[in-house]
């Protein structure tokens, strides 16, 4: 019978010669549909190889279906692409790209005859959590692997170290910045509690800041130990790609150095944006300075609503300067709402002041010094009002940039974002150019946190390398913002609860809790909050997990594994809490949202 559409029969000796002669006349010939992804998919592998191929598109030819049975019947393979290279059927796309991966493929084109070996089998451009987990990991499988690590100084010249930005400018000092602020709280309450001190109690700057650099430095030193006790060759050079496989590595000194390799990681992490206003690179910081500044900052404007920015006002108030925040829209954007504005009232009870609605214009210097005098001139998102104010210090938080504009990326065609420089990557990490992947926070769409890239790439090698197809979960996920009173969560925000499933298939448990500890300063009475959201038509399972008291972090890790096993309002409810601690009020929680009954408690 005659393919659909067809009247007469075709001349199938006339189309498998037809076949045939395209096979052999052409290096690399794929028979295509012009809207099959997977066809597409194949053609970027070997347009990344630079390769030239000659591709048939059976849709938009008359015999099109003619010739698919032809090579069903030549080749056994129904679908497309259909793969020929130098005369041998490889197959469709998952084939020839495990024929690339195991370097069928080249061996086919020839390329192993005629070009030189690759240097290593795998660079990582970026030395942060990230990259050193990935370079380490395939490591351990037994390949040749090099990490290549560059920081480009700030305007005021701060740089650091190998680690990346949590260990040097990120989670490790703020969390230590935090905890040096809580224990300035724990002595005004250790006074109730008994103990007796007649010095007047003050905090030193540079002793805090000499000890936690003395903490980073030995973490550097490790890490560079750790890379060289596993065979991981690691360069203090900025990596830029010049061609395909092959990269320019350039260090401090300016000298370069060429490298090639199978396989590349994109692991460079993002850098602190500036407001481009007058004065802000020339007399601001952000939080790749604020860590190692060699000076307490004085009063202090923090401009910004991220978790950084309210993260960096909470532990500099509660060293006892004079904070500021200032305000654009909303606080942590992308964050659940009553959480976040909640978070904002207690740091103002603790005074914080918040400029709302306001953006500054420019920054002036009025004074040199460590630290000096600025004035900052802010205009309203609202009207003409005009905001000015003198500080010793401006710290921008307002967000941050992907580094991945200055790498060569557009010189081997890989993909980015132009409005925020990230990489889209399929659910492999893989980039459009397929020898190329990425991870961590430069990933379009995806969560930036330390642990989530470590997973990541430790998964990525594995996949590569080990024969793994375990491929990272970037689902209920749980984070904890350390703001002084630290907000912990694990799944959907309540709005956006509401958007994916409707308010009314929904039930929100919360509640207000006073933690024991707090009860004999008597501070703080029904601030720390509790909710849970749950999917009323699947079996009241747990979407969202919100708690905000203190070590919300310690709470949230316990109840991300639960969550990330269905946790369930009932199993909550079956759950015997452990007393007194603050977690246990997710074991006693029956006050709905929707009830309007009253959460407010009165002991523990």
């Amino acid at each position: 019978m005659p393919p659909p559409g067809q009247t007469q029969l075709p001349d199938w000796d006339g189309l498998k010669l037809r076949v045939r002669t395209l096979v052999a006349s052409h290096r690399v010939m794929i028979f295509s549909k012009s809207y099959c992804p997977y066809c597409n998919k194949v053609k970027e592998l070997f347009r990344s190889m630079r390769v030239e191929y000659y591709a048939l598109e059976l849709d938009v030819i008359a015999d099109g279906p003619s010739i698919q049975q032809v090579l069903a019947e030549i080749t056994n393979q129904r679908t497309v692409p259909n793969v020929f290279v130098n005369g041998t059927h490889i197959g469709g796309c998952d084939a020839t790209y495990k024929a690339y991966h195991e370097g069928f493929l080249q061996k086919l084109l020839g390329d192993s005859k005629d070009t030189e070996p690759y240097d290593y089998d795998l660079i990582i451009i970026g030395g942060g959590s990230g990259g050193l987990a990935c370079s380490k990991e395939a490591a351990a499988l037994g390949k040749k692997v090099m990490v290549l690590d560059y920081v480009v100084p700030t305007p005021l010249g701060t740089s650091w170290g190998l680690g990346g930005t949590c260990v040097n400018v990120g989670c490790i000092p703020k969390k230590l910045m935090h905890q040096a602020a809580l224990l300035g709280q724990a002595l005004q309450d250790s006074r109730k509690y008994g103990w007796q001190y007649e010095e007047q109690v003050k905090h030193n700057w540079g002793v805090m800041v000499e000890a936690i650099q003395n903490y980073i430095g030995s973490l550097n030193w490790g890490y560079r130990v750790s890379l060289r006790e596993k065979s991981v060759t690691y360069l203090n050079s900025y990596g830029e790609f010049i061609e395909a496989h092959k990269i320019k590595a350039t260090n401090r000194k300016g000298q370069v150095t060429y490298h090639t390799a199978e396989t590349f990681v994109l692991a460079t992490g993002e850098r602190p944006r500036y407001l481009g206003i007058p004065g802000d690179k020339e007399y601001c910081i952000t939080s790749d300075d604020l860590f190692s500044l060699p000076y307490c900052p004085g009063k202090t404007l923090v401009v910004g609503a991220s978790y950084v920015a309210l993260e960096c006002a909470g532990f500099l108030a509660g060293l006892g300067l004079d904070v500021t925040v200032m305000v654009r829209s909303i606080l942590l954007r992308g964050f659940d709402q009553e959480m976040a504005e909640k978070i904002g009232a207690h740091m103002e009870t603790h005074g914080v002041k918040f400029v709302r609605k306001f953006v500054p214009v420019q920054v002036e210097q009025l004074e040199e010094g460590m630290p000096g005098r600025l004035k900052v001139t802010a205009k309203s998102t609202e009207g003409p009002e005009i905001f000015e104010e003198d500080y010793n210090t401006v710290l921008i938080a307002i967000g941050r940039d992907a580094c991945t504009r200055n790498i060569g990326l557009e010189t081997i065609g890989v993909t980015i974002n132009e409005k925020n420089g990230k990489v889209p990557v399929n659910d492999e990490e893989q980039t459009n150019v397929p020898y190329v992947y990425a991870i961590g926070d430069i990933l379009d769409g995806k969560l930036e946190l330390t642990p989530v890239a470590i997973q990541a790439g430790k998964l990525l090698a594995r996949r590569l390398y080990g024969g793994s197809s375990i491929k990272c979960d970037y689902i209920n996920v749980p984070t904890t913002v350390f703001t002084p009173l630290e907000y912990g969560c694990c799944g959907l925000a309540e709005e956006r609860a509401i958007e994916e499933y409707g308010k009314q298939n929904l039930e929100v448990y919360h509640s207000l809790f006073w933690p024991l500890e707090w009860t004999v300063p008597g501070r703080d009475n029904n601030t720390c909050y509790a909710k849970i959201i749950c999917n009323k038509h699947d079996n009241n399972r747990v979407i969202g997990f919100h708690v905000l008291g203190p070590n919300a972090g310690e709470v949230t890790q316990g109840f991300a594994a639960a969550i990330k096993c269905g946790l369930t309002k009932e199993l909550l409810d079956e759950t015997i809490g452990i007393h007194p601690t603050c977690g246990e009020v997710f074991t006693t929680m029956d006050i709905t949202k929707s009830s309007g009954q009253d959460i407010t408690q009165r002991g523990c």
